[in-house]
This record gives C-alpha cells, sequence and structure tokens, in this order.
C-alpha cells in the first residue's frame, strides 16, 4: 500500500483564518433565486417568500459571504428596478442568459435573507452599461443612514436601518466578449479606478474587488491582472479570480489535479500584482477574491439549447447533478485556497442553489444536498485559527493537462485558543488506498474527534430527488492516534476530514 508521510508545525503559519473565504454566490441566473431561494407557494416559505427548508441547508453548508446579485446578470442590471413595492417593479430581459427577470427579489428583501442565514452580503455594482454615478447611488441607498434622497427613499421602501455593506465588487468578468459592455485591460483600469475612487470619498472603508482574468486560459490573463492594478491599484484591495473545472474525454485523472491550475492561477495573479506594487514602491499587498470557483460542465451546457432566445422566467439552467469525484476536486479546490490565504482572502463557491450549485430544491417539494456540499460544509465547520503549511511526502503521477501532480494533497488549521487542529486531504489516485502518516506533536493532539470521508466504489455516484441520499460522508474508522503520530488510509479518489483535540 503506498504511504504518504506529512509533518505539521505551528511555525509553519499561512495566515489567519478569515470566515471570507468560505463565500458563496448567488446570481439571478436560472433557479438560484426564484424557485430556488425564493418560491412564496412553498410550504416552508416565510412572509417574504424565502424557502426556510434552503435557510437550513445554507446555514449548514457554512456559507459566510454571498456574492450578489451576479456574475453576468450585473452587467445589464439596473438597481433601481428591484427596489420599491413589489407590484410595481418593471419585468426586464436579462441579455446575459436570455430570460425574463420579475426583479420580485432585489437588495432589501436579500438583505432580509442574509440576516436568516447569518451570511455577509458582497455587492457587486454594473460597470458594464453604467458606471460611477450609478454605483454612488447605490453606495447611498444601500449604506448611508438618513437624510439624503436614496437613504430616505430606503427607509420609506420598509427598510430603515442602512445595510452597511462593506465588499464592493466593481464589474464582473469585463475582459470577457460574453460580458455586455466588456473592455479592454485599459478601458477598465481607468473606470475601475475612477469608481473606486469616488465609492471610497463616500467612505474610505470600503473594501473594493476590482475584476481580475474570468480564467486562466484567457488571452490576456496576466497581462490583464497588471493593466488593471497600474490603474487602480491605490484605489482597490482585491483583485477578482474566477475558475471553473469539469472532466473532459473521460481524464479522471487530469480533472482529480485541477488544483494545479488554481495554483497556476494564484502564482500569476500575485505575480503581476507584486510587480506593479513594486513598481510603485507601494508597502500595499492586493489581495485575492477568488469569488468564483467551482467544478462546472461548460461544455455540455455550451452544446445544449438549455440558453435561448424564449425570454422565459427562471428557467432551468446550468443545473450540474455532481458525482463522488466532482465533490473530491471541490475539496481539493478549497485546500487550495486555504494554502494560499495569506493572499487569497475571500472566495465564492459559484453557486448557492440549483445552478451549479451544492444545495437543490424542487419547486414545491424537497430541497437535497449534493455531493459538493459535504467537503464545504465540513471545512467550514472545522478549520478555525490559523492555516499551518504541511509538510507533505507522497508520491506522483502524470497527467494529460496539468503535468506531474501529487497522489496526495493536504492542508491543516489549527486554533491555539482552544487547542482544536483539522487536517483535510485528498486521495487523487484511481485505484489505490493511500497510507498517511501524519506527525502532529508539535500540536498537541491527543485525541480524533471525527475522521469522515467521501468517497465511493462508484466514483460517478451522485444524489438526485429520487435518491436524495445516495452519496454522504462515513466514517473512516482507520484514522489512529499514538505517540503524536497520526495513521489513517485514504480509499481511491477520496476527500477526508479529520478533527484533532
Amino acid at each position: 500500500m503506498p504511504e504518504t508521510h506529512i509533518a505539521l508545525d505551528r511555525s509553519d503559519r499561512v495566515a489567519p483564518i478569515d470566515r471570507r473565504i468560505f463565500g458563496a454566490f448567488v446570481e439571478h441566473l436560472g433557479r438560484c433565486v426564484y424557485d430556488g431561494l425564493y418560491e412564496p407557494g412553498h410550504p416552508t416559505a416565510n412572509e417574504d417568500g424565502f424557502r426556510l427548508d434552503v435557510v437550513e441547508l445554507v446555514k449548514e453548508l457554512g456559507a459566510t459571504t454571498i456574492r450578489y446579485p451576479g456574475g453576468n446578470f450585473v452587467s445589464g442590471f439596473r438597481w433601481e428596478d428591484s427596489v420599491g413595492p413589489r407590484e410595481q417593479r418593471p419585468v426586464r430581459r436579462d441579455l446575459a442568459w436570455h430570460s425574463l427577470e420579475t426583479n420580485q427579489v432585489g437588495l432589501d428583501e436579500f438583505s432580509r435573507w442574509l440576516k436568516l442565514t447569518g451570511s455577509e452580503l458582497m455587492l457587486a455594482v454594473n460597470l458594464g452599461t453604467r458606471g460611477i454615478d450609478e454605483a454612488l447611488d447605490l453606495l447611498e441607498y444601500a449604506n448611508h443612514p438618513s437624510g439624503t434622497a436614496l437613504s430616505d427613499q430606503r427607509i420609506a421602501n420598509g427598510t430603515p436601518d442602512p445595510h452597511g455593506i462593506r465588499m464592493w465588487c466593481l464589474g464582473n468578468e469585463m475582459d470577457g466578449p460574453w460580458q455586455t459592455g466588456y473592455m479592454t485591460a485599459d478601458d477598465y483600469g481607468k473606470l475601475a479606478a475612477r469608481t473606486a475612487a469616488a465609492m471610497k470619498m463616500a467612505d474610505k472603508d470600503l473594501e473594493l474587488v476590482a475584476c481580475g482574468s474570468s480564467g486562466s486560459g484567457m488571452p490576456t490573463f496576466g497581462d490583464w491582472e497588471r493593466i488593471v492594478l497600474e490603474h487602480a491599484y491605490d484605489h482597490v484591495d482585491f483583485i477578482s479570480a474566477h475558475a471553473y473545472y469539469q472532466e473532459r474525454g473521460g481524464d479522471l485523472g487530469s480533472f482529480l489535479a485541477s488544483s494545479v491550475d488554481m495554483q497556476y492561477f494564484i502564482d500569476t495573479v500575485v505575480a503581476a500584482a507584486d510587480h506593479v506594487g513594486s513598481k510603485r514602491k507601494s508597502a500595499k499587498k492586493i489581495a485575492i477574491s477568488f469569488d468564483e470557483w467551482n467544478v462546472w460542465y461548460l461544455d455540455e451546457h455550451q452544446a445544449s439549447d438549455e440558453v435561448n432566445d424564449e425570454w422565459r422566467i427562471a428557467p432551468r439552467q446550468l443545473e450540474d447533478v455532481y458525482s463522488v469525484a466532482d465533490a473530491v476536486v471541490v475539496g481539493n479546490l478549497l485546500i487550495t485556497l486555504l494554502k494560499n490565504h495569506d493572499r487569497v482572502r475571500s472566495a465564492s463557491l459559484a453557486q448557492l442553489v440549483n445552478v451549479i450549485a451544492p444545495i437543490m430544491t424542487e419547486p414545491g417539494g424537497a430541497s437535497w444536498r449534493q455531493t459538493t456540499f459535504f467537503p464545504f460544509s465540513v471545512t467550514s465547520r472545522l478549520a478555525r485559527g490559523e492555516v499551518l503549511r504541511p509538510t507533505v511526502r507522497t508520491g506522483v503521477y502524470e497527467t494529460a493537462t496539468h503535468g506531474t501532480a501529487d497522489l496526495v494533497d493536504a492542508v491543516a488549521t489549527h486554533d491555539a485558543a482552544t487547542g482544536q487542529s483539522a487536517v483535510f486531504l485528498v486521495n487523487r489516485s484511481l485505484t489505490e488506498t493511500e497510507t498517511v502518516t501524519i506527525d502532529v506533536r508539535d500540536l498537541g493532539a491527543t485525541e480524533v474527534r471525527e475522521a469522515l470521508s467521501l468517497f465511493d466504489e462508484d466514483v460517478y455516484a451522485k444524489n438526485t430527488l429520487a435518491d436524495p441520499e445516495r452519496v454522504g460522508l462515513r466514517a473512516n474508522t482507520t484514522a489512529a492516534l499514538a505517540d503524536g503520530v497520526l495513521t489513517v488510509e485514504l480509499p481511491p479518489v477520496s476527500w477526508t476530514a479529520l478533527s484533532l483535540a
């Protein structure tokens, strides 16, 4: 049986955990909002029309910051349409997803939903078809206490207290030709800088996210970040990163190594940002907001006719049904985000409900957890204190897409205040169980509190409406701790979490 050796040292810290690393994303797309979060006729719906069964699953998932309302949707969005009396809100065409937007859920309603889930709002402004004035108006409506035209309008609309939104996205994927109003890096950088400067004149403590590349395969990747930040460096705090992965051509080995590309993405963005900072002789470091990441079977959706010109309300779009292998990749991507938490300070799993999501719903019926729900929820629950950088000695294998990849990947966290630690691991081997020994003596661990693994004899097993509990977490009974050394066996194609006290 192959063996992996891991050493953990409390002094090898990456960063204290910022809970925003466990964020998610809600876009007005498909059934994410309508028939997902919001279904007034559902048996569990509250007075606002929100499904409380979904609220409970979001709380269990542990999603912290929710990016909203897009996504591609935001680049054609008029925020004024979504506030005020619902019966007076206009129905608009959404060019991004060729559907109709009823505007029945807007900023004020969504903020009330966030209070139910205990999440924080990250709000995106439209820099595709709009600009500085509209961003400032939205900021005034959302955050100013009272006594101005737009803050008083919010109060008259039934929201007396300001929303207090701290984190704002300056547009979405402005490098992409699919984006309404897309532009060059030079044009976007200038607009982002002017918008950011104006917003900080209104509130200097805002945290602002400039658009980075929408994928590592974009022809402008790297240059885009450099040019945008040459304009906006002094005015923004984050630059965004977006990445989606899928299995192609039956190459499961390459798919399981998707986090190798995520690491390349992060390294490239950090290098570009630090290059600009060095040229400016600035002590400031730009952080990364990895505010869209997931497994997404985009090829299959693009080949379908689910996005068409019929102009439907809340059509079924991008409703991937995830497998065990997909969940292992999601768990591994989370490991990579944590390993880079000194620079990746915020992240959003895209998306939250129905649309490439960990949570699925049936209109008028059930809600259930996809396979990808489990690594996210457990990591969010167990990761506390600081991220530790493990020293890992493991075997490697060759992939067609990502070159050489480690068989086992891992990260750990440690909370000095409570003595609690956690280790998160994946085994990418298609066929072999991996025996892992972990030196935890420096953590002072004396007890394994939890040992959970996600795996299945069928790596393509899924949870569905007909069989919503086909896949779940299993107790890993091989985990044993003796004399400061933890031993555990990792099944092939598996994700594992260990909680230590």
